[in-house]
């Protein structure tokens, strides 16, 4: 027998239930055999349970055995797996039996991923493994390329040989690429090649990866049903079962509509009930409402022939006034004449003295305008004469220039003939640069004295901040707050600069902010400050509470930005203590073995409490002051308690939830000694130190202050000397100052001496032009003079003219007056002829617009009438036009209206409201009672056909399920039965068809009844023991070719593993229909010894590559250092 080569355990500090890494990424080392490297051995494997090759050599004879009597692969079942750099394996070729193939072996070594490679081999994504995303993660670490090659087994009606499909994975592109049979193909061949054998990657029931066994167990009933229809049913049968939902889901859709639309019908059908009176009433007041329109419509007619007689009656009136006029006009005609001659001389008179009284008003125009020209050359002349007076003030003043310029020249003449006082300027300086230097020199002393007084101040004011903070460190000994603080500043230097800066600024903050618990808390009880110690961690004893969030993050900023500080724990705590409550009362505690909860012992600040709970769970840890029992430990392993501290040890209860109840472990750590809440007594030599240094620091601050004394004298005595030199510097500058001026004046005497001889001459040239512009305002004068005698001769010329002119117009004025007199007095004998003549031709005009205004009025009327007829034609309202032509002829406009009165009348007394719009709804709903009778009806029809449908699809299908999930039941109850339990599967119908699922009842006691399956009521074991017996109970059913099962004992105590494994093989033996399946155990150490099951093995195959592997037809043995 050829040797096998065996993958070697890698080790791991703790237990996990993890399977191999599936990421690409993984840092495993290399697996290595049994002599310590990765090449062949000549050992054979080590077997379960311990037992090594001392049964080789009736492998060997069964494996002979085998070969002789080969069984046959369905078509579609793996015959081989060949893997290139996947996941663990560098090189390994796997070779599968036709029928129940097992991997066995401990974790890590590469079970799952024969698992992962089938499914991504055939062309399934890996989201149906749940584990990595990318299959590039598949590739084995160091790798660019991974090769998947499976070859199923031919259906010789279709295949000449068995297809090998293969599959590459690369790291790079994150792609697969796929060929069949060596030629290049894609995924969906690969998907639809595979769906020819009926082969379900996406069946849980099918397929069951080590990851999805939690999305298995979370299937509901309805899934479950669906998921076993695919793995024994046909097509068919799926068909069928979307079949129906898809008409039951239709009907329903019929049913609610044909329920709303009935409904409806019925509200409808009693709202018009309800309103047929009203609406009867208000068809009757539509009537009425009708003959009104009518009524008022036919106005303009009556209107009209009123309006015809009254004009015919006005214009004979206004004939016969016309008459009268003329007959009256003839019998004044001579009287009037006088009058008229005497009106038109009158009006002669009246023209002449208006154009008479214009003439006067132009001579007044003139003549004004004469006098504003005297008034505006008298003014001219006022003017130049002021301006003369202006110029000879100037020539005064300028005479006066003229002196003190001459006076000036004289005096700078005799200046400039005395000559310069002498200056010695490399004197002055000498002396001046000489007392500055000096004056320099006794400031940088000052400056040096200063610098050393500053500097010696500086180390006093540090020696008093360390005597301060001595004599705070030697109270802080006598004090149990100070001894923490102190220990606070040991342990981390950067939270104790943090709390004093906190305890200086809390004001700064919304809230208070708390420090770490190792300074604002304390053990209440001293026999439990060890426990109490060991729950916390180092953050944990130095964490900052804060209670809002911008104090959280103004705190952050200013310690880490501004401060500089490292090591800073703080957190936001914004809930209560209230919030956190312990899972049982207190009271209970006793029968566990356990004094109280760590909260009860611990005492604080209660946001400093409630953080502590937060990241503690102080409120959920128990505490006990001796050692627990196995008694009370085992109802603490299965109570709600996960974490308690006794005397000398603290417990941590870890449970994995995913795997049942029962997977738990359990973390100890001794207890150990309070270094921190402890009441220490105090250093003496810590004191001692203290108290010498503070002396030390005393003396070193009075020798301070005598150094700083001496140092102030000096500077005194050099302030004076320096001001004393200040005073001689500013000395020597005012005498050379005033000596280099009066020499600069001096020099500038030439320039001073021509600028005065100019001005001089500037002078003299005014005093001549001034004598220019006196002469030229004299002449100005002159003409002025001339101006005004002509302008007062021109003035009396105006005035004799408007003199003549008043006369002229008082000669027409008064002729004026004679003619009004006389024309009054013909008037006063004509007045009662006039005014009878005029008051006729008034009564002749009003007559004229009497009739026009009849006329008009009807003209309009006329309008009216005709524009209501076209109306009535043009929108063919029949009713109008019939009662307009149809009205008496007779009928007065008060009778038409008494009449319109009337019928509104009636209106009042019937019901108002809007009757249009509710008997057009009443219209509108007959029809629409009709339209929904008519639905009614035709959905009725409908609802019998898909009934009818439904019927027929549900006759074939149901009976067939009832028939395999029968089958399903039987033999689950057979595998219950073997253990020692009980259990049936049925299904459970509802009234739709997508809540049928599949009803799994078990019975695990003889006491207990028939219950569900579910979480409620099982324990973890039973369910996993259920799962597995539903799984095979569907193994004779099914149509896939090869089923995967991963980890199947997962969640299984070691007496349920054995039940399985053993329950199993039987079932396997008695099935005559084969059918590949592959299961994976996830440890050596729960299976029977190898013995057990050798007598079943019907064919070995050994094949020799990077990693070993022993085929069965009935077992895959796989592995080595214990694997199996």
């Amino acid at each position: 027998m050829p040797s096998v080569v065996t993958p070697q355990r890698r080790s791991r500090e703790n237990s996990s239930d993890d399977e191999d890494s599936t990421g690409g990424s993984s840092t495993k080392r290399a697996r290595l055999n049994l002599n310590g490297d990765a090449g062949p051995t000549s050992q054979s494997p080590i077997l379960p349970n311990g037992y090594r090759s001392n049964v080789s050599g009736t492998l060997q004879q069964e494996s002979l055995r085998a070969a002789r009597s080969q069984s046959k692969h369905q078509p579609g079942s793996i015959v081989r797996v060949k893997l290139a750099n996947f996941v663990t394996y560098t090189a390994v070729e796997f070779l599968p039996g036709p029928s129940l193939n097992m991997v066995i072996g401990p974790n890590g070594t590469g079970k799952s991923t024969l698992v992962c490679a089938i499914c991504l081999g055939l062309g399934w994504g890996p989201q149906h493994l749940g584990r990595a995303k990318d299959v590039s993660e598949y590739v084995k670490h160091g790798e660019q390329e991974a090769t998947i090659e499976i070859e199923l087994a031919a259906d010789s009606k279709r295949h000449r040989q068995n297809p090998v499909i293969k599959c590459n994975i690369k790291r790079e592109n994150n792609k697969s690429t796929f060929s069949i049979d060596g030629k290049p193909s894609n995924k969906k061949a690969v998907i639809e090649l595979c769906r020819s054998f009926t082969i379900q990657i996406d069946n849980l029931c099918q397929f069951l990866p080590q990851d999805k066994v939690v999305e298995f167990a979370a299937m509901t009933p309805v899934e479950l049903l669906r998921s076993t229809q695919r793995a024994v049913a046909p097509q068919e049968m799926l068909d069928m079962h979307d079949e129906l939902k898809e008409h039951r889901q239709k009907q329903k859709t019929i049913q609610a509509k044909a329920q709303a639309d009935q409904d409806a019908l019925l509200n409808l059908e009693n709202r018009q009930r309800m309103q047929a009176d009203d609406v009867q009433r208000m068809r009757d007041r539509e009537v009425i409402k009708e003959r009104v329109r009518l009524l008022e419509a036919s106005r303009p007619f009556p209107a009209y022939r009123a309006a015809k007689e009254n004009y015919d009656k006005a214009k004979k009136r206004r004939n016969d006034a016309n008459v009268e006029l003329i007959k009256l006009r003839d019998d004044a005609e001579p009287s009037l004449r006088a009058v008229t001659v005497k009106q038109a001389y009158q009006r002669q008179i009246e023209a002449v003295t208006n154009g008479r009284k214009r003439i006067v008003q132009d001579a007044e125009k003139t003549a004004d305008d004469i006098d504003r020209k005297l008034q505006a050359l008298l003014s001219h002349k006022g003017e130049l004469e002021a301006e003369a007076e202006a110029e000879k003030n100037a020539g005064r003043e300028s005479r006066k220039d003229i002196t003190r310029i001459q006076g000036a020249i004289v005096s700078l003449k005799r200046r400039i003939d005395e000559g310069q006082p002498d200056l010695d300027l490399s004197g002055y300086n000498e002396r001046t640069r000489a007392k500055h230097k000096a004056a320099d020199e006794a400031g940088q002393k000052v400056m040096e004295l200063k610098r050393q007084v500053t500097d010696i101040e500086f180390r006093g004011q540090g020696r008093h901040e360390r005597i301060l903070q001595a004599q705070q460190d030697l109270r802080n000994l006598e004090s149990q707050a100070g001894q923490r603080e102190n220990k606070l500043r040991q342990v981390s230097r950067d939270t104790f600069d943090a709390w004093e800066w906190i305890k200086k600024h809390q004001d700064e903050f919304e809230k208070q902010v708390f420090g770490p618990p190792m300074v604002e808390c304390s053990v209440a009880d001293p026999r439990y400050v060890d426990q109490i110690e060991t729950l916390f961690q180092r953050n944990q004893m130095l964490m900052i509470t804060c209670q809002t969030k911008n104090d959280f993050k103004k705190l952050g900023d200013i310690l880490h930005d501004r401060l500089h500080l490292a090591e800073i724990n703080m957190q936001h705590m914004a809930g209560t203590l209230a919030d956190f409550l312990p899972p049982i009362d207190r009271d209970e505690l006793g029968r566990y073995g356990l004094t109280g909860w760590a909260l009860d012992y611990i005492t604080g600040p209660e946001p400093v409490m409630a953080m502590l709970c937060a990241n503690v769970r102080l409120e959920r840890t128990g505490v006990g002051d001796r050692d627990t029992t196995s008694e009370q430990f085992e109802m603490l392993q299965n109570g709600p308690i996960e974490n308690w501290v006794t005397k000398r040890s603290s417990y941590k209860i870890i449970r994995r939830r995913e795997y049942g109840p029962s997977a738990t472990s359990t973390n100890v750590r001794d207890v150990r000694r309070a270094n921190v809440w402890t009441n220490q007594p105090v250093d003496m030599g810590a004191k001692r130190d203290l108290q010498e240094n503070i002396e030390g620091w005393s003396g070193e601050i009075t020798e301070f202050k005598s150094e700083i004394a001496t140092a102030n004298r000096e500077i005194e005595e050099l302030r004076a000397f320096i001001r004393e030199t200040q005073e001689e510097i500013r000395n020597l500058q005012t005498e050379k100052s005033s000596k280099q001026k009066v020499i600069s004046e001096l020099r500038a005497l030439p320039t001073k001496l021509a600028q005065q001889e100019e001005r001089l001459a500037e002078a003299q040239q005014s005093i001549s032009q001034m004598r220019q512009r006196l002469q030229e305002i004299t002449n100005k004068q002159d003409q002025v003079t001339r101006e005004r005698a002509e302008a007062a001769m021109d003035y009396v010329v105006a005035m004799e003219a408007l003199q003549a002119r008043h006369l002229e117009l008082h000669e027409a004025e008064i002729m004026l007056i004679e003619a009004d007199s006389d024309l009054a007095t013909l008037a006063e004998k004509n007045t009662a002829q006039t005014e009878l003549l005029e008051l006729r031709e008034r009564e002749v005009e009003h007559l004229d617009k009497e009739v026009k205004r009849l006329r008009e009025t009807a003209a309009r009327l006329v309008a009216q009438v005709k524009s209501s007829l076209k109306l009535a034609e043009q929108n063919g309202d029949d009713a109008l036009s019939n009662h307009l032509r149809s009205m008496s002829q007779t009928q007065t406009s008060e009778e038409l209206e008494e009449e319109i009165e009337s019928e509104k009348a009636r209106l009042e007394l019937m019901h108002e409201g809007n009757d249009r719009g509710v008997i057009k709804e009443f219209e509108a709903r007959e029809k629409r009672i009709s339209a929904l009778e008519s639905n009614v009806e035709a959905l009725r029809e409908e609802l019998d056909q898909a009934e009818a449908m439904i019927q027929g699809v549900r006759d074939r299908w149901e009976p067939e399920l009832d028939r395999l999930v029968g089958l399903i039941s039987r033999s689950f109850g057979e595998n219950m039965k073997e253990i020692g339990c009980a259990g049936e599967v049925g299904v459970n119908k509802e009234e739709d068809f997508e809540d049928w699922s599949i009803k799994i009842l078990v019975k695990f006691r003889e006491t207990e009844p028939l219950t569900p399956l579910d979480s409620h009521r099982q324990s973890g074991g039973e369910r996993a023991v259920s799962t597995i017996f539903y799984l095979m109970s569907l193994q004779s059913l099914t149509r896939s070719p090869f089923r995967v099962v991963d980890e199947i004992n997962q969640g299984m105590d070691p007496r349920n593993e054995r039940l399985v494994h053993r329950r199993m093989f039987r079932f396997r033996n008695r099935r005559k229909r084969r059918r590949q399946h592959i299961e994976r155990w996830t440890d050596n150490n729960t299976i029977p010894v190898f013995s057990h099951y050798t007598e079943i093995v019907a064919r070995v195959d050994v094949c020799a590559r990077d990693a070993g592997v022993v085929y069965c037809e009935w077992g895959i043995y796989a592995g080595k250092g214990g694997e199996g």
